[in-house]
C-alpha cells in the first residue's frame, strides 16, 4: 500500500541544519547530500517497512534508514510516513529525543 510522505517540522529543522553544515565546505556536496536523503525518504511511500526498528524505542512503527552516516528516523502510520528526524548516527538519540522533547 502506497503511503503519503510527510516530513516533521523537527526534520526539516535537521536536514536544513544538516545542510548548511555541508554548505559550508562545498555547496556541490550539501544539494548532492539532500537530494539523496529526499530519494531515501520517498522510497518509503512504497516500502515504509524496510528500515530497522530504532533500537533506543522499540516501537514496531517507528523505524530508521541509514544514508551514509546518518540516521532517517521515521514513523509509519495508516495511510502516511511521518520523518521524524535526521541524525548523525554517532548521537545519542535517547537524549537527543528526550532533550527536545521530539516525539516518537
Amino acid at each position: 500500500m502506497a503511503r503519503k510522505v510527510v516530513w516533521s517540522h523537527e526534520a526539516t529543522s535537521d536536514l536544513k541544519a544538516l545542510s548548511e553544515y555541508i554548505e559550508k565546505d562545498s555547496t556541490f556536496y550539501a544539494v548532492a547530500f539532500v537530494h539523496e536523503i529526499i530519494d531515501a525518504s520517498r522510497s518509503l511511500n512504497e516500502f515504509s517497512e524496510r528500515g530497522r526498528i530504532v533500537p533506543e524505542l522499540g516501537f514496531p512503527d517507528t523505524r530508521e534508514l541509514f544514508v551514509r552516516d546518518y540516521r532517517l528516523i521515521y514513523r509509519i502510520e495508516k495511510s502516511r510516513v511521518v520523518i521524524l528526524g535526521l541524525i548523525h548516527g554517532k548521537r545519542d538519540m535517547s537524549r537527543l529525543w528526550e532533550r527536545e522533547k521530539r516525539k516518537s
